[in-house]
C-alpha cells in the first residue's frame, strides 16, 4: 500500500514506541511524539521523525501539526496513544491530580484532532486511532479515574466517528488489555502510596500483590500489529480489543450481572 503520513504520540515508550516502529517497518512515514525525545533514537535510526511534545501544551500540539503539514504537505493518520494511568480510591485522590489525567488522556487527544481536522476534511480522507483500553467499557475499583477518562475518550470517539463520516475519515479505538507497559509496572507502587493506608488499605494491597505476581501480559507488539493490519484495511472495524485477557474481561463484563462482576473484580486475597 501507499506510504502514509503518520503522527504517533506517546512514542518514546510502550504502545506508542513500538506502533512507531511497526509503521515504519511496514514503509510509512512516521512522526513520533513525545517529551522523552532522548528516548527515540531508535526511531530516529529506522528513518523515523521524532519531535518533542507535551500533550498539555496547545503550542506544542499547534507546532508539531505544523512541523507534520510543513515538511510532508498532508497528514493521513493521527495515532493519540499518550496517556497516563492514576490508581487509588476516589475518596483519597486529589481532584488536581485528575484533572491533570483528564488533561493527558481526553483533552490533549482532542485538541490535536482539532488541529489536524480540517486538513483531513480536505483530503477527504484519514485515519484517527485512540488508543483506550478494556478500562474504557468496564469500571475496576482503585482505578475509577483512569477508567472514567478512557470511557470518555470512548464515547468522544464515537461522536467523533459520525461526525467524520461524510468527510471520509475513520475513527477507529483501540483496547489493550494487560500489556508489558510502564504503566503496568508502577501499579503496585501507585496503590500503596496513595491508598496503602486507611479505609482502603485491605483492597488496595491485595490489588497491589495481584498485579506484582502476575505472569502474564502482551508485549506492546502485538498492539502494534494491530494498528498496522487496520491501516492497511479497506474498512476498519470501530473497536479493537487487543492482548492479554481483553477480550474475555470486556465478555464477563457484559455477561455477569453487574453485582456479580463487583463481587469478582473487589474480591480479597487472604492468603
Amino acid at each position: 500500500m501507499a506510504a502514509k503520513i503518520c503522527l504517533v504520540t506517546g512514542a518514546s515508550s510502550g504502545i506508542g514506541r513500538a506502533t512507531a516502529l511497526e509503521l515504519r517497518e511496514a514503509g510509512h512515514i512516521v512522526y513520533g511524539a513525545a517529551r522523552r525525545v532522548q528516548r527515540m533514537d531508535e526511531l530516529r535510526q529506522a528513518g523515523g521523525h521524532p519531535v518533542a511534545m507535551d500533550v498539555t501544551r496547545d503550542d506544542d500540539l499547534d507546532r508539531v501539526v505544523r512541523t507534520v503539514l510543513d515538511e510532508q504537505q498532508r497528514i493521513d493518520v493521527l495515532i493519540n496513544n499518550a496517556g497516563i494511568g492514576l490508581h487509588g480510591a476516589l475518596e483519597d485522590v486529589p481532584v488536581e491530580r485528575a484533572r491533570h489525567l483528564f488533561d493527558v488522556n481526553v483533552f490533549g487527544p482532542a485538541r490535536l484532532i482539532q488541529l489536524a481536522l480540517p486538513y483531513l476534511r480536505e483530503q477527504r480522507s484519514g485515519t484517527i486511532v485512540n488508543v483506550s483500553s478494556i478500562a474504557g467499557e468496564i469500571s475496576l475499583p482503585l482505578v475509577g479515574w483512569y477508567h472514567a477518562s478512557k470511557h470518555a475518550l470512548e464515547s468522544y470517539s464515537d461522536s467523533l466517528r459520525q461526525e467524520c463520516k461524510p468527510f471520509g475519515i475513520d475513527v477507529v479505538v483501540i483496547q489493550p488489555g494487560i500489556i508489558k507497559t510502564e504503566f503496568e509496572e508502577d501499579t503496585p507502587r501507585e496503590l500503596r502510596a496513595v491508598s496503602g493506608r486507611g479505609p482502603y488499605a485491605k483492597l488496595a494491597e491485595s490489588m497491589a500483590s495481584r498485579a506484582e505476581n502476575a505472569t502474564k501480559a502482551s508485549d506492546p507488539a502485538v498492539v502494534a500489529k494491530t494498528i498496522r493490519r487496520l491501516l492497511e484495511s479497506p474498512k476498519p472495524r470501530v473497536r479493537y480489543p487487543v492482548g492479554y485477557l481483553a477480550r474475555t474481561i470486556l465478555a464477563l463484563n457484559k455477561l455477569l450481572p453487574d453485582r456479580t462482576f463487583d463481587s469478582m473484580v473487589t474480591k480479597i486475597d487472604r492468603t
